[in-house]
């Protein structure tokens, strides 16, 4: 058994993303689903390195890219406590994360005075 994931990224003239959308084969949606963004990452073990793709379109706000780390640093810390059960990192990772949205937030509020 296996499943396909499509990400499909279209490019304006300058080669910089303008649309992302994506779809797998295990998915029920029926058609390509949109995103603004996406990060792709894979071990390489061989290597012992973590082999990324990350990619945003335009329309991407900074509020959105915020939102878009955040949850996935919180995504991250998850995975890695079913990982590892590493329960002490896992709540150093969290912490981390809601720190960095505090801090965020706070530049937005400084900036919109």
């Amino acid at each position: 058994m296996k499943s396909t994931i499509f990400v499909e990224v279209g490019l304006d003239q300058d080669r910089l993303p303008e649309k992302i959308s994506w779809t797998a084969t295990d998915s029920t949606a029926d058609v390509m689903q949109k995103a603004k963004a996406t990060m792709l990452s894979f071990w390489d073990g061989e290597e012992s390195s973590a082999l990324r793709i990350d990619l945003w379109t335009k329309e991407m706000r900074v509020d959105e890219m915020a939102d878009f780390y955040y949850q996935t640093f919180m995504g991250m810390a998850d995975t890695f406590d079913r990982a590892t059960h590493l329960e002490p990192l896992v709540a150093d990772m969290k912490a981390f994360a809601k720190e960095f949205y505090a801090k965020f937030r706070a530049s937005q509020v400084s900036q919109n005075k």
